[in-house]
């Protein structure tokens, strides 16, 4: 086991610990494994059709982040408020037309909806690192 020991930055005299802005770097991590847990927790009660009171928000939850996070990790140069306010855009785009495509065909379950929505965000997040990949193998060959 590692002991991690916080020093107190230069500029800081009173040795309070690290400034605000650090501390907020630090909780990001912890916030979005929590709010990974929480979608996850949303995706299995809504497949399982558990009786439960947090199914209807935790699938909600699922709803809107797995597809704004995914389409979030594509937008990296863009300013972080931008980049919320596309991954929300997104992310209520992609539901609506799911939701919308189900019902055209007449094959709407509340299951089938959430798997598409999964393997859509999936895709859009798996696809992110291969343009990246392949912007650099274009630039190394010029």
């Amino acid at each position: 086991m590692q002991t991690i020991r916080i020093k107190p930055s230069p500029s800081s005299s009173s040795g309070e610990g690290p400034p605000r802005q650090e501390a907020r770097r630090d909780l990001s991590p912890l916030l979005a494994g929590a709010a990974a847990a929480v979608a996850g927790v949303g995706a299995v009660l809504a497949f399982a059709d558990a009786d439960s009171v947090l199914r209807g928000p935790f699938t909600l939850f699922f709803l809107l982040v797995a597809p704004g996070a995914a389409i979030g990790t594509g937008l990296r140069g863009l300013a972080p408020f931008g980049r919320i306010v596309v991954s929300a855009a997104g992310a209520i785009a992609v539901n609506l037309l799911v939701a919308q495509g189900m019902i055209a065909t007449h094959s709407w379950s509340m299951p089938g909806g959430i798997a598409a929505v999964t393997v859509i965000s999936s895709l859009v997040l798996l696809l992110t690192p291969l343009r990246r990949l392949r912007g650099r193998t274009e630039r190394r060959r010029t």
